[in-house]
């Protein structure tokens, strides 16, 4: 088991980052350049995840704040018949 905390949003962002800017050099062996790219995917995958995450709290927090909300009436159909 991991005893590492799970890595925040912007650690991770910025380890992206990083990645990006290593293969941007254009300096480093292609196997090496390969395990920075898989690296780069990973983390890209971790902020997408985090983002998602937040923005459901966030629909869930407004949703909150905001209360119930009343539906308007349907129109009868009966009505101008």
């Amino acid at each position: 088991m991991s005893t590492e905390s799970p890595r925040t949003f912007e650690t991770a962002i910025s380890e992206l980052e990083t990645c990006v800017r290593r293969l941007d050099g254009g300096e480093l062996e292609l196997e090496d350049a390969l395990d920075v790219f898989e690296k780069g995917i990973e983390l890209q995958s971790e902020c997408q995840e985090l983002l998602d995450s937040s923005e459901r709290r966030i629909t869930e927090l407004s949703a909150t704040a905001a209360g119930p909300r009343e539906t308007p009436a349907k129109p009868s159909s009966e009505e101008g018949h």
